[in-house]
């Protein structure tokens, strides 16, 4: 019969086989154990290092080239959009000091920005679109936009808005549709959809328009190849609009474009025909994004940066001066050539 005594025992017994175990254990194999640790440490610590001197190197190399392109840039960049009238359009969630300085390099080249259009969240809510649709109702002639979408027919409306049409670029007016467009504008602004400055309304031949800072939180998805979200969708029916209606259109968006959710990620993953850089914001890319905007002008479009889906980091080959009223005739002053 198996009694209390032989219960003790047992319990004593068990307790006694895990002290030895962990005694044993602290003893046999702690120094295998910490030596293996404190290796792995090691060569986390010294591959950390040598990390860290890559990216201290990459950035000293990135200031030297941005460095020498801002030096240069004036050679870079002078008369290749000569001339020219550059309608700024900034997505929500824009950068004030990249669109600053991408106005500098637009002036550089010699265009004349003449105004300047930023969407609101509110131009870009889903939820919105019923109200947007109305002021469309009440302001634009039906016949003058496409079927479709709200964000299809917003956006051919603000570009039918802001690009001057074909027999308006040398000088001419129409009376009628710049009120029409006007109004549009004034009412888009009153219900808070966007803000207006300079005097944008049909004076553009060239439209430049900027990417948000940072991708919508609504945007983010698994993989870059995700289904767009609805703010995307809205600012990629203005960029296609812009794009038929005016001689050069861009998407010019920072690095922070290209993660997922980001809309020049998105531009390229729907195979968009208008041109698309995701360089801006460091001097070298700002350039770029001019030159981009000028082989637009000149009938070349393409997608330019360090992202998937980019034909290289410049155009090429580089948009040439744009030959103004005043220029000599020689090869160089000839629109799309070389230089």
């Amino acid at each position: 019969m198996i009694d209390f005594r032989y219960h003790l025992v047992s319990i004593i017994a068990v307790f006694l086989a895990l002290t030895v175990g962990i005694v044993l254990g602290s003893t046999m194999l702690q120094d295998p154990v910490l030596n293996t640790l404190q290796a792995e440490a090691d060569r986390l610590r010294d591959q950390a290092e040598r990390l860290r001197e890559e990216k201290d190197t990459a950035e000293q190399l990135n200031a030297s080239a941005n460095h020498v392109i801002s030096s240069r840039a004036d050679d870079m960049l002078h008369d290749r959009l000569a001339d020219t009238r550059v309608v700024i359009v900034e997505a929500p969630g824009g950068a004030p000091e990249l669109r600053n300085a991408l106005a500098t390099r637009l002036e550089q080249a010699g265009a004349t920005v003449v105004g300047r259009l930023t969407l609101t969240g509110g131009y870009v809510d889903p939820q919105r679109a019923d109200s947007v649709e109305e002021l469309l109702d009440e302001t634009v002639d039906a016949g003058d936009l496409p079927d479709g979408t709200t964000a299809k027919r917003a956006g051919a409306a603000l570009a039918r808005a802001l690009v001057a049409a074909e027999d308006e670029r040398d000088g001419g007016a129409d009376t009628a549709a710049a009120r029409e467009s006007e109004a549009l504008l004034e009412e888009f602004a009153e219900a808070g959809l966007l803000t207006v400055r300079g005097e944008p309304v049909r004076a553009a031949d060239a439209v430049l328009v900027l990417a948000p800072a940072e991708p919508f939180a609504a945007a983010t998805a698994p993989s870059p190849d995700a289904v767009s979200s609805p703010e995307n969708t809205t600012l990629l029916e203005l960029a296609r609009a812009l794009g038929a209606a005016s001689e050069g259109m861009t998407l010019a968006g920072s690095p922070s474009s290209l993660e997922t959710g980001g809309l020049v990620t998105q531009a390229r993953t729907e195979g968009a025909r208008f041109t698309t850089v995701d360089s801006a914001g460091g001097a070298a890319g700002n350039v770029v994004t001019v030159l981009a905007l000028a082989a637009s002008l000149a009938g070349h479009n393409g997608h330019y940066g360090i992202g998937g889906g980019a034909d290289g980091f410049l155009p090429d080959p580089l948009p040439g001066p744009i030959a103004s009223p005043s220029a000599t005739s020689s090869p160089s002053a000839a629109p799309g050539g070389n230089g």
